[in-house]
């Protein structure tokens, strides 16, 4: 009888620390469970931001190919009118000199 007992409570408590066990581990279980989601929702997130970003910088840095090709352009341009410029104080001064020349031949003819 006190055998039957003894097994009988030795076999209740361990079937009480296994159940007291397999509730801590599932309670562990669950929690790393949501770790894991809230990681990959974050990981989600991260990766939804890095194609965001890659997406502008793809755009800015066609924006900076334009304007590169604008500046350039105006580079060109600038060349040319700073060579219109020159072009047209030659012209002036030639004729300045070439109006001098006309006011002293009118001087010496009057």
């Amino acid at each position: 009888m006190f055998f039957e007992w003894s097994l009988v409570t030795i076999i209740s408590m361990i079937a009480i620390f296994l159940f007291v066990k397999m509730f801590y581990f599932k309670s562990i279980t669950s929690k790393e469970q949501r770790s894991n989601d809230m990681m990959r929702m974050t990981l989600q997130e991260a990766e939804i931001l890095i194609r965001k970003y890659q997406v502008q910088l793809q755009r800015a840095l066609g924006n900076v190919d334009v304007l590169t090709e604008e500046l350039n352009k105006l580079r060109n341009e600038i060349k040319t009118l700073k060579g219109r410029n020159s072009k047209h104080r030659m012209e002036t001064e030639r004729l300045q000199n070439k109006i001098k020349d006309l006011e002293s031949r009118i001087d010496a003819l009057l």
